[in-house]
């Protein structure tokens, strides 16, 4: 099983950042967009990295929400 990379933050936010992290993966950004502090930190999580084509999930990302 995956460790909880949301653990230290609150419910409400780990519950948006796991949705943030669907919008992504299925490529809904445009009609969800994601905010500069959810990017920056899903960033530094290592869930997301910032392509030329906007975010992707990365393996740990994609390992999130999958576990």
């Amino acid at each position: 099983m995956v460790d909880n990379p949301f653990a230290a933050l609150g419910l409400d936010k780990a519950i948006g950042l796991r949705w943030t992290l669907r919008d992504i993966q299925a490529r809904r950004i445009k009609l969800s967009p994601v905010s500069d502090e959810d990017l920056r930190l899903l960033t530094e999580l290592e869930l997301v990295e910032v392509r030329e084509e906007g975010p992707v999930l990365t393996q740990a990302g994609i390992a999130v929400l999958n576990g």
